[in-house]
Parts: structure tokens; C-alpha cells; sequence
């Protein structure tokens, strides 16, 4: 206990992070072996969006918190990693017959397509600040919906076969068609699980809490802080926010593929602008820069609109009030200051007992 007590504040955060990650899922497990009073139809089939949800929250604070730049866009990195994992899981069902090894080797894919197109859109639009940023990523995840909207993907035994704004592919008998313009993704193999999630969700949180830990993470933090104090010690702060910029969007693109996987349609109207405010509401209702904070939001609020949805058409309105309160009352600086003289108190009686 007293070695907890004497570790950094960042290692003592992680270290909760991570416990309480662990612990939620063997939780959830033990439930979900439980016949009668265990993990109920709702909550079930919430598991896996989830998992994708934290993930997301996670990396876009790395953006929002860490960086101190606010996208607006992620929901198209998203949107990219779901379909280009979805698409390379469909196309690899015939080589790889384990459905974890091929989840896996989507969400890398997925991954690696999200994070070249962060580092893309990262080259013009992180020489801006601000609002205008804001509006440059919101814009891109508009561009990136409209441009998946309109691709056509199909794989046989020739290759791939790839057409833009009409279907122009002539795919055999035994070919795929892997995306299918407006429609989206079809008849895709449920694939992603909630162990898969997990595993997600921790390497999310390692990746995070390494780089911030790191070099580079009190690097991206002072250029956050102040950028022209930071540029006259010589740190390039296009350069580390770029770092955090293309790290979040891969992080996306591979929460995208778990979410993708484990639908059998879905199209790219899912992953519009709502779907970013709703990952930014994450982020902000846990905290700035606050890991553990944005890991409770994502799973709380992915759950509360499906735990509502017996008010029938009242339910998001009860979801808003309780959105509300809970950012009243988050926010409220006499209840933190009570919170900091409760732990004074508690300081001050340690002291006092160990003299």
C-alpha cells in the first residue's frame, strides 16, 4: 500500500485506469455465465459498441485533452477503419479460417488506413487553431462520409476491383462484393466479441498512457500549455501534434473495425457529424485529459439511451436533462472545492496519526 502511495500521480492513474478496466470486464464475464439475474438483453448487445465507444472517447481526448486541439471529424476515421476492416475480413475469409486472428489482422488494417489518412489531413489542417480547426475537421469528416458513400469494392479470384460514384465492377460468380456505394456494407460476418473489445480498449489505454508519459507526451503537452514558449526551446509543435493527431485517428480506425464487424449492414450515414458531437459529449462529460473519467462517460452513455428506451419517445429528452445535471454538477466548483478540503482533512488526520 505505501509503495501505491509513494508512485507518481500518472503511474497511480494509470494503474486505476487499468484496474478498472480489468475488473469491469470479469465482472460483465462472471454476469454473462449467470443463467437467471445476470448480464440482460440490452446490456449484451451493447458489449462490443461499447468497447468501440471507449476506444473512441480515449482517442479523441488524446486530441481534445492531451493536444488541446478540438476535432470534430472523427467520426470519419471511424468510419474508414470500419470500412476497410470489414472489407479486408470478408476478403481474407477464405485464407484465415480463425475468426481472432482475422479481427485482428482487420483492426490493423483498419488502424493503418485511418492513421494515413490523420496524417493527410493533419498536414494543412494543424498549422490552424481554434475554431478554424474545428471547422477544417468537421469539414473532413463530411468529405470522407461522402467519399465512402460513393466507393464500390468487390474482390475475386482476379483481385480487387474498385469503381467510384457508379458500379463499374465485373466481378465473377465467386466474386464479393465488399462495399456497395450508397447501400454500404451487407451480409458481413459477425466476427468482433467482447474479448476483443477489452483487449482493445487496454491497448488503447497503454498506447495513451505511454506517449503522455513519455518525451513526446510533455512535449504535446507544452505546446498545448503555451506554443510560442514551446517554439523557443526549439519544440516543433506541428510536429508532436501530428503525433497525437495521427495516433488518435489510428486508434479510431481500429475501434471503426470492431464496431463494423460486428454489424451485418451498416452504411456510412452512421458515422455522420452527430456521431462525432456524440464522442466529443464523451470526452468532455469525463474530463479533459482525464482517462479513466472518459472510460465511465463512453460506457455510461452508450448504455443509458437503450436502458431508456422504455419512456418510448420521451426517452432522449430524459437523456438530455440527466446529460444536464450530470455536466452541472461535474462542473460546479463549490463541490470540488468541498471534495478538496474533505481530502485535506483526511491529509492532515494522516499526518497527524503517523507523529
Amino acid at each position: 500500500m505505501n509503495r501505491i502511495l509513494h508512485m507518481k500521480k500518472s503511474t497511480r492513474t494509470s494503474l486505476f485506469t487499468y484496474t478498472l478496466v480489468i475488473v469491469a470486464y470479469l465482472v460483465i464475464q462472471l454476469l454473462r455465465n449467470v443463467r437467471e439475474g445476470g448480464v440482460g438483453s440490452v446490456l449484451e448487445g451493447q458489449l462490443i459498441p461499447i468497447c468501440a465507444y471507449v476506444t473512441m472517447a480515449l482517442a479523441l481526448n488524446l486530441v481534445v485533452g492531451i493536444s488541446g486541439e478540438l476535432s470534430l471529424g472523427h467520426a470519419g476515421f471511424m468510419s474508414i477503419g470500419a470500412f476497410a476492416g470489414a472489407s479486408a475480413s470478408a476478403a481474407l475469409q477464405g485464407a484465415v479460417e480463425s475468426a481472432p486472428l482475422r479481427l485482428a489482422l482487420a483492426m490493423l488494417l483498419g488502424a493503418l488506413f485511418a492513421g494515413v489518412f490523420g496524417f493527410l489531413i493533419g498536414i494543412p489542417v494543424l498549422r490552424l487553431n481554434g475554431d478554424y480547426l474545428a471547422i477544417v475537421t468537421l469539414a473532413f469528416g463530411e468529405i470522407i462520409k461522402s467519399l465512402v458513400t460513393n466507393i464500390y469494392l468487390g474482390v475475386d479470384e482476379n483481385g480487387f476491383q474498385f469503381s467510384f460514384l457508379s458500379n463499374k465492377n465485373q466481378l465473377s460468380e465467386t466474386g464479393i462484393e465488399l462495399i456497395r456505394g450508397p447501400v454500404g456494407v451487407t451480409n458481413s460476418e459477425r466476427i468482433s466479441t467482447f474479448t476483443m473489445g477489452f483487449v482493445l480498449v487496454l491497448v488503447a489505454l497503454v498506447i495513451i498512457f505511454n506517449l503522455v508519459n513519455s518525451r513526446t507526451g510533455r512535449a504535446i503537452m507544452a505546446a498545448r500549455d503555451n506554443r510560442i514558449a514551446a517554439e523557443s526551446v526549439g519544440i516543433s509543435v506541428t510536429k508532436y501534434k501530428m503525433i497525437a493527431f495521427v495516433t488518435s485517428a489510428a486508434l479510431a480506425g481500429a475501434a471503426g473495425t470492431l464496431y463494423g464487424c460486428s454489424q451485418v449492414t451498416f452504411t456510412a450515414s452512421k458515422f455522420d457529424f452527430n456521431q462525432s458531437i456524440l464522442i466529443l459529449v464523451f470526452v468532455v462529460l469525463g474530463g479533459l485529459g482525464n482517462m479513466w473519467g472518459s472510460v465511465i462517460a463512453a460506457a455510461a452513455l452508450t448504455i443509458l439511451p437503450e436502458a431508456l428506451r422504455q419512456f418510448a419517445d420521451y426517452r432522449m429528452l430524459v437523456y438530455a436533462i440527466v446529460l444536464i445535471l450530470v455536466m452541472l454538477v461535474t462542473n460546479n466548483p463549490t463541490l470540488w472545492n468541498f471534495i478538496a478540503r474533505v481530502r485535506e482533512q483526511r491529509q492532515e488526520k494522516k499526518g497527524g496519526a503517523e507523529q
